[in-house]
């Protein structure tokens, strides 16, 4: 018998990661929870990282995925916003390998092309696209979950 694959994906950020959960069965993608982990501005960056490291533990122990989607850092302008975004990328790659879970990294313009089936595609896009493949009612509102379950997605066709 063969056991349906839950695969979470996520879009690294400080101030909102977003996650998206998904189950395969067989051929069929089924969306089980979307959002984003949230962690205050006003807050310092040690606490921020540590509020996202909480949520994502819950959110593993919660699904227990078989493989974790992680979309890579691409900036190409302000390195100080890449800086911080990296040591949050690096809070979530840490708790995936804690965690023993199989691990895929994808750019930005790999989910794309995986969703979109061109690389270039704007956030309106990605949306339809995740709502149209998921079956959803309504397309994320969030940029950041569209994007993580865009991530998962993308995972849905890897073996592991």
């Amino acid at each position: 018998m063969i056991k349906k694959k839950i695969i979470l994906g996520l879009d690294p950020g400080i101030a909102d990661t977003g996650f998206g959960v998904i189950s395969v069965d067989k051929s069929e993608l089924i969306c089980l929870d979307f959002g984003t982990i949230k962690t205050r501005a006003q807050d310092d960056l040690p606490s921020r990282l540590e509020v996202l490291d909480k949520e994502l533990n819950l959110l593993i122990k919660k699904y227990r995925p078989d493989i974790v989607s992680v979309e890579k850092l691409f900036f190409n302008t302000n390195a100080k916003t890449a800086l911080i975004v990296g040591q949050a990328r690096g809070v979530v790659l840490l708790n995936i390998k804690k965690n023993n879970i199989s691990l895929l990294e994808l750019t930005p313009l790999q989910i794309k092309q995986g969703v979109c089936n061109f690389g270039r595609g704007d956030k309106n896009q990605v949306k339809k696209m995740v709502k149209i493949i998921l079956k959803l009612k309504e397309a994320p509102r969030s940029d950041d979950a569209a994007d993580a379950l865009a991530a998962a997605i993308c995972a849905s066709s890897i073996k592991i």
